[in-house]
Formats: C-alpha cells, structure tokens, sequence
C-alpha cells in the first residue's frame, strides 16, 4: 500500500520568521500522524530554518526547485547540494509555474530529476496539460511525452524513490479544481504510462499526487480515488490550520 504524500508549495511567500512559526505550529498538529508523508517547501531563504524546526519531527523539507549542474556560474541558482546541505530532502521539478513562466522544457526537468536522485534527493516531479491542450483532446498526448522526456531517464529501480504531481494547469491559481473523476482518469493513465515504461512493480510503488486549487474540502473526493496517492497544494498550504485539515482528510483512516 502506498503511503499517502502530502505537500504544501508555498511559492514566494513567507519570511523565515513566518516560516518557522508555521512549521512549529504544524509539527505541534500532527505530531501523531504516522500514516501520511507531510512536506513543506518553503521558499530558498527560509529553507534552512524551515529544516531546522523540522528537526525530529514528522515533517520533511523541500526545495521548489533546483538547478541541474553541480556548481557554477548561475547566478541565482541553488544546486542539490546546496539544498541537501539546508536540510531539504525532497525538491520540486518542473512545477507549471516554472515551465509556463520561466521557460522550463521536458529535457531540463530530466537533468534535474537526474541531479536530484543523485543527490538522494526526492524529486516532486511535475506534469500536466494546459487548458487549450485538454479542450484539444491532447491531454494524454501531452502526459506521454512529459513522462518519456522528462522521466524516461529514470532507472526503474530508482522510479519508487520519486513523486509524480499531476497538474492540470488550468486548475493552478485559479480556483477550479479537476473533478475526482476527472483526476483519476488522468492518475490511472499515468501509471498506465509508467507500468510500459518502467514495468508493473516500479509503477505501482510509484506516488502520484494531484496539483490543482487542492482545498480542505475536495480533499476526501480526491485522495479515495485508486491513483491518486496524495496532493501538492499551493494556496491552501499557506494557512496552517487549512492545510493541517488537508492532511488529516488524506489519513488512510479517513478515507
């Protein structure tokens, strides 16, 4: 059985004072939550003390992205062992944010998978199709080549040690959600593709989890669906108490 994995992306918000506050609090909420993965992926400056009031607690760490050279002449940019070295140890590729905004492809996000599971870092590998995209019938057109040129590198072995996010990016910022429905048809496909591509083992240990305006309240609907493994929630993370509810509606137990 899969143990539910939930994330909260908090993209650039939060001071490290708020940062530090926000994981003491949670870490205080679910401290007896054994049966989900909760992450929280503060944004770079809060990163290490986000890590540090993780510290012996159930709550890990991620980055929101990184670079795919071990160092070198990218100003800006952190590598996975920068992120290592703060106390991350999960990381989020190829987030529709990055690919519509800053011009992210399938082939970077491959070097950066790569960079990251070399790093033992878990990558929270991100893919999804557009609005026009799914109103074109494309959306299956468009995971398939996600996974075979972003994740197609993958070793299987190495395919349980990674999280794919699905993301319907029409459902990103915007309030509308993917229907429980909608959202299985699009995990189930996934996995599909993951089984011919990496075999029947690796891609039913593999997690996936749904991205998209993930609220308290479609949070049941969505998690009791046989593919869907979890969720990456954005806005609803940034409330403590909203997404403390998200993860107690994701327990097993609940569900």
């Amino acid at each position: 059985m899969r143990t539910p994995f939930v994330a909260a992306n908090w993209k650039m918000f939060k001071t490290v004072h708020e940062s530090f506050v926000y994981v003491k609090e949670l870490a205080r909420l679910v401290k007896d939550v054994v049966d989900v993965e909760i992450v929280v992926a503060p944004p770079f400056t809060s990163l290490h003390t986000a890590a540090e009031a993780a510290r012996n607690t159930n709550i890990g760490v991620a980055g929101q992205d990184v670079h795919f050279e071990k160092e070198g002449a990218f100003t800006g940019e952190v590598s996975a062992a920068m992120l290592k070295e703060a106390g991350a140890e999960y990381v989020i590729i190829g987030h529709s944010e990055r690919r519509t905004l800053f011009g992210e492809t399938d082939a970077t996000v491959a070097r950066k998978v790569a960079s990251a599971l070399a790093a033992t870092l878990t990558p929270i590998a991100c893919i999804g199709e557009t609005l026009a995209e799914r109103e074109r019938g494309e959306t299956f057109d468009v995971l398939n080549r996600q996974i075979r040129d972003g994740l197609g590198g993958v070793p299987p072995a190495e395919l349980p040690n990674l999280v794919v996010a699905y993301e319907p990016v029409w459902a990103i910022g915007t309030g509308r959600t993917a229907t429980a429905e909608q959202a299985q048809e699009a995990h189930a496909h996934i996995r599909r593709q993951l089984r011919e591509t990496f075999g029947e083992e690796p891609a039913a240990a593999c997690r996936i989890i749904y991205g998209g305006s993930v609220k308290p309240a479609t949070t049941r609907d969505l998690v009791t669906q046989p593919d869907v493994d979890g969720a990456l929630v954005g806005g609803a993370s940034l409330d403590v108490l909203a997404f403390h509810e998200i993860v107690a509606r994701s327990r097993p137990e609940a569900v």
